[in-house]
C-alpha cells in the first residue's frame, strides 16, 4: 500500500524521496523486506544515484535477502561513504564471510575512505574469528592512531579478538581497554574466555568485574552457567545462588541456562523445579529438559517431557527431534526412532541439517542395515563434516570398509573438509582393511593441513601404522606430537601384543614413564596382557601392585587382565583370588576364569565355575561356551560338550561362530566319532577354512583313519597350501598306520616346496629376565649331558619311576636332534627352580 500511495502522489522528486525514506526506515526497524518495492520507482524516477536512499536500501538487502543481493546493490552503486561501506562490512562479518568482510575493509582503505569505530568493530569481529591476530593487530593500530582507543564498542571488540587469538596476554591486562566498561564489555570478555575454554580465567575475570562495581546481569550468567560442565556442579551452584542474591530477573534464557547446568551435572531433579519456578516456557526450554533426560539416559522421561510439550501447545523444533532422536540411538531402540523418523516427515523436517545427523546415527546404531541410514542422508539438503563422518563411521562398525573409504573420496569431492574426528575414522577402516598404501597417503594429507596438531588424528595414525606392522613409522608418529596421552601409547602396546611382540609392549612403559604420561585403566590391562603373554609372573606382580597403589584394581578392565595374567602362568591360586577380589564380576571376567582353569586342567572346576556365573545373573556370551567346549574336549566330556554346543541357540538364543564349530569338531575327533565331525563340517553354515580341517586331521592322526585324513589334507593344501603343519600330521598319520614309506615322501614334498615348520621354541623367567631357547639353537652338549647323567642317577637314587622317552621315527630322531640340546638346557634351569612355559 506504502509503495501504491508514493506512486501516485509522486508529483515531486523530493517528497518522493521523502516518502521512500520513511518506508525504507520502517522496513528496516522492522525487517520487512517488503520495503524493496520503492528501489523500482527509485530507479525510474531518477533517483538511483542518492547516496543516502542506497544506503537504507543497502542495509535492508543485507537484512532481508543476505549478503549476496546487497554486495550486488554495494557494486552498482556510484557513490560510497563510511556508511556504505560499514552496512556492506557488518552484513559480512553478521553471516560468517569473514575473510570477505576483511577484503572488503582492504578496498575501502585503498579507495581513500576512513573508517569509524562501527567499521572497525566488525572488521576486528572477522579477525577474531578467523583467528587473524597480524591483521587484527594491525587494526588496532588504526584505532589507536584515529583516536577511537577509550571507545567501548572496539573495546568490546580488542577483548574479543586478544582472548581468542593471543594466549600469551594475559586476561588482566585486557582490562585496560575498558577504563569504564560498563556490563557489556564485561560480559564480552567472560564469553571469549569461556568459547576459548579458558574457564578458570572467566571466572577471575567475574570476580574482578564484582570488584569493579559492575553488576552482572542475565546473559553474564547465561555465559558462565556454560561453565558448569568443565567446573562442576559446587561452581554452578554458587553461580545459582549469585543469581538470586543480585535479584537477576528469571526470564526464559536465563532459566534454560540453569536448567542446562545441572542437566549436564546429572541433577534433573533441580533441573525440573528450576523449570517450574517460573510458568513461562518456550521450545529453547523444553528441548532442553528433553536433551538433559536423553543425556542422562532417563529416555522414559524424555518421552514424557515431549508429550507434555505438545499438550502445552508448544511446538517441537528439529533441535527438540534430534534429542529425541538421540534418545532413540542410546537404548538402541529402532521402533521408538521409526516413530520420531516418521513425526519428522510429517512437519517436513527430514531435510533439516540437525535432524538429518540424528536420523543417520540412529538408523546406524539401531538397526543391521545401513540403506535407511543411508537414504536419510540422501535426504539432507546440504551435509555438513557431521552428517558425512556418522556416515562413513557407521558404515565402518557394519563391517563395510571399502564402502565407508568410498563414501570419504566421495566427500572430498563434494568440497566438504574432514575433521579430527572423520580423519580419525578412516584411518581406523585402513587399520581394519590392512592398507598401508592408503594410511600413508592419509598421513600426507594430515601433514598438508596441519591436521595432526590433533592429539585424536596422531593416536589414530599411531594405531593404523602399528596395526600394520609398522611399528618404527609409529613411534617415528609419537615423536612428531606435540602432546601425547595414554590413549597414545595403549594404542601401540595393544597392537604390539595382538602381534606377538610383547616384550616390546612391555618396553612401553619405560617410554611412558620418560614422558611423564601416567597410565590410565586402559594402559594398564594392556600391559598386564603383555606380561601374561611372556609368562613373566616377575613383572605381572609388579604391575598388581602398582595397580593396587594407583587404584586401578578397582577397574574391572585391570582385574580382568590380572586373571589372565596369572591363569597364563599357570598360577590359579592368585588367578582366583583376582577374581574374588573383583566387586562385582562382568561375563569378561567369568569368561578369563572359566577359560584359565580349563586351559590348566581344572576341567571340573571350570564347569562349576559356569553354574557360579548363571547363579550369579551374569548373562554368559559365545566366549563363553568356547570356554566351555573346550574344557569338555580336553576333559573327555563328549556328551557334555555337546550339550553346551546346541543349547548355545536354544536356550542362550547365541549363534554359534566358526571357532565354536572347531571346538566341536575336536570335541568330537578326540572321542573317536569322526563321521559326526565331517558332517559337522559339511552342514555348518559356515565355508570351511584351514584350521577347522586341520583339526579332524590331527583326530585322524589319533585314530588312525587314514581315508578321511588324506580327504581333510587335501582339502588344507587347497585352502592353505603353505603350511608345513598339514604335512607333518599327514606324514604322522602314515607313520602311525604302518605306511612310512607314505609319510617319507610327503616330508620329501615339503621340503621340496621350500616349507619347513617353525622350530619348536621355549621361554623362562629368570631374575626378571626371559631366556628364549629355540629347537635349532647351538648349545654345547658336554656339559649338559654331564649334568643330565647326574641328575637321571639322583631320579633313581631317590626312588621315583624313570624311562627313557622312545620314538623310532628316524625323521623325528633326525629333526627333533637340535631341539634336544636346547630343551635339556631349558631343563637345568627348571631344575633351579625357574618357571618353563612351552610354546
Amino acid at each position: 500500500m506504502l509503495c501504491k500511495t508514493a506512486a501516485t502522489h509522486s508529483f515531486s522528486p523530493c517528497r518522493f524521496q521523502e516518502t521512500c525514506l520513511r518506508v525504507l526506515s520502517f522496513c528496516n526497524s522492522n525487517s520487512l523486506k517488503e520495503g524493496v518495492c520503492v528501489h523500482s520507482p527509485i530507479i525510474k524516477v531518477g533517483l538511483k544515484d542518492d547516496l543516502y536512499l542506497n544506503n537504507n536500501l543497502l542495509s535492508l538487502y543485507a537484512k532481508c535477502f543476505g549478503v549476496g543481493q546487497a554486495r550486488h546493490l554495494f557494486d552498482e552503486m556510484p557513490y560510497k561513504d563510511v556508511v556504505s561501506w560499514t552496512t556492506v562490512l557488518s552484513a559480512h562479518t553478521r553471516n560468517k564471510h569473514h575473510f570477505e568482510a576483511l577484503q572488503l575493509f582492504d578496498m575501502m582503505l585503498g579507495s581513500g575512505q576512513c573508517p569509524n569505530e562501527f567499521t572497525l568493530s566488525s572488521a576486528l569481529r572477522s579477525c577474531s574469528a578467523l583467528g587473524e591476530f597480524e591483521c587484527g593487530a594491525q587494526i588496532h593500530a588504526s584505532v589507536v592512531k584515529l583516536g577511537f582507543e577509550p571507545n567501548p564498542v572496539l573495546g568490546t571488540s580488542l577483548i574479543d579478538l586478544y582472548t581468542k587469538c593471543d594466549s600469551t596476554v594475559e586476561p588482566y591486562k585486557l582490562l585496560a581497554f575498558m577504563e569504564d566498561g560498563d556490563v557489556l564489555s564485561w560480559t564480552t570478555m567472560i564469553s571469549s574466555l569461556v568459547e576459548t575454554s579458558k574457564w578458570n580465567e572467566a571466572l577471575q575475570i567475574y570476580v574482578k568485574m564484582i570488584e569493579a562495581g559492575v553488576y552482572p546481569n542475565e546473559f553474564t550468567f547465561v555465559k558462565l552457567l556454560g561453565l558448569s560442565s568443565s567446573l562442576g556442579l559446587g561452581n554452578g551452584k554458587l553461580l545459582h545462588a549469585q543469581i538470586i542474591r543480585f535479584g537477576v530477573e528469571l526470564n526464559l534464557v536465563l532459566k534454560t541456562a540453569i536448567v542446562d547446568m545441572y542437566a549436564k551435572c546429572r541433577r534433573m531433579e533441580d533441573a525440573i523445579k528450576v523449570s517450574n519456578q517460573t510458568p513461562e516456557f518456550d521450545v529453547c526450554l523444553w528441548t532442553t529438559i528433553i536433551s538433559g533426560f536423553t543425556q542422562n539416559l532417563q529416555v522414559k522421561e524424555a518421552v514424557n517431557a515431549f508429550l507434555d510439550m505438545e499438550l502445552s501447545g508448544i511446538l517441537p523444533n528439529n533441535f527438540t527431534y534430534a534429542s529425541l532422536l538421540n534418545a532413540s540411538s542410546s537404548i538402541l531402540s529402532l521402533e521408538l526412532g521409526k516413530q520420531f523418523h516418521s513425526r519428522v516427515i510429517l512437519i517436513g523436517l527430514e531435510d533439516d541439517i540437525y535432524v538429518g545427523n540424528a536420523l543417520v546415527d540412529m538408523y546406524m546404531k539401531c538397526s543391521h542395515i545401513t540403506t535407511d541410514a543411508l537414504k536419510a542422508f540422501r535426504g539432507i539438503a546440504l551435509p555438513n563434516v557431521i552428517s558425512w563422518t556418522s556416515l562413513i563411521a557407521g558404515f565402518a562398525e557394519h563391517g563395510f570398509e571399502e564402502e565407508s573409504f568410498q563414501l570419504f573420496v566421495e566427500m572430498q569431492a563434494a568440497g566438504v573438509q574432514p575433521n579430527s574426528f572423520t580423519l580419525s575414522t578412516i584411518l581406523g577402516v585402513c587399520s581394519k582393511m590392512n592398507s598401508l598404501v592408503q594410511t600413508m597417503k592419509l598421513h600426507g594429507h594430515i601433514i598438508k593441513t596441519k591436521a595432526d596438531i590433533d592429539i585424536a588424528v596422531g593416536n589414530a595414525l599411531v594405531d593404523a601404522y602399528a596395526g600394520g606392522g609398522m611399528v618404527d613409522e609409529a613411534w617415528s608418529v609419537i615423536g612428531m606430537m606435540n602432546h601425547r596421552d595414554p590413549i597414545t601409547y595403549t594404542s601401540l602396546a595393544t597392537r604390539l601384543n595382538q602381534r606377538g611382540d610383547h616384550e616390546k609392549a612391555l618396553k612401553v612403559i619405560t617410554h611412558m614413564c620418560n614422558d611423564e604420561v601416567k597410565m590410565d585403566e586402559f594402559s594398564f590391562a594392556s600391559f598386564l596382557s603383555a606380561a601374561a603373554g611372556l609368562g613373566t609372573m616377575e613383572t605381572g606382580k609388579q604391575l598388581h601392585c602398582y595397580s593396587v597403589k594407583s587404584g586401578f584394581e578397582r577397574c574391572n578392565s585391570v582385574s580382568n587382565s590380572l586373571v589372565h595374567l596369572y591363569s597364563k602362568c599357570g598360577n590359579m591360586h592368585d588367578a582366583y583370588k583376582a577374581f574374588k577380589d573383583i566387586n562385582e564380576p562382568d561375563a569378561v571376567s567369568w569368561n578369563g576364569l572359566i577359560s584359565g582353569l580349563a586351559s590348566n586342567g581344572h576341567i571340573s572346576h571350570a564347569l562349576s565355575a559356569f553354574d557360579d556365573m548363571r547363579l550369579a545373573g551374569v548373562k554368559p556370551d559365545s566366549v563363553t561356551f568356547l570356554s566351555l567346549i573346550f574344557a569338555c574336549s580336553h576333559g573327555g566330556l563328549l556328551d557334555m560338550g555337546l550339550e553346551y554346543f546346541y543349547s548355545m541357540e536354544n536356550t542362550y538364543h547365541i549363534t554359534p561362530k566358526l571357532d565354536h564349530y572347531v571346538c566341536v569338531v575336536d570335541l568330537l575327533g578326540r572321542g573317536g566319532r569322526l563321521e559326526e565331525a565331517i558332517r559337522v563340517i559339511e552342514t555348518m553354515p559356515f565355508k570351511p577354512d584351514s584350521i577347522i580341517c586341520k583339526t579332524l586331521l590331527n583326530a585322524c592322526k589319533l585314530h588312525g583313519n587314514v581315508a578321511l585324513g588324506e580327504d581333510m589334507a587335501r582339502r588344507c593344501l587347497e585352502l592353505d597350501p603353505s603350511d608345513p603343519a598339514i604335512y607333518l600330521l599327514l606324514a604322522n598319520l602314515y607313520d602311525n598306520a604302518g605306511l612310512s614309506e607314505f609319510g617319507e615322501k610327503t616330508r620329501r614334498l615339503m621340503r621340496e616346496r621350500g616349507l619347513r615348520r617353525t622350530p619348536g621354541e621355549c621361554w623362562m623367567e629368570v631374575r626378571s629376565k626371559i631366556h628364549l631357547f629355540s629347537a635349532r639353537e647351538k648349545i654345547d652338549e658336554d656339559e649338559i649331558n654331564e649334568k643330565l647323567e647326574f641328575l637321571i642317577t639322583e631320579i633313581k637314587n631317590r626312588g621315583y619311576p624313570y624311562q627313557e622317552n622312545e620314538d623310532n621315527s628316524p625323521q623325528r630322531q633326525r629333526g627333533d636332534a637340535d631341539k634336544g640340546s636346547s630343551e635339556r638346557g631349558a631343563a637345568l634351569r627348571q631344575v633351579a627352580g625357574t618357571e618353563l612355559l612351552d610354546r
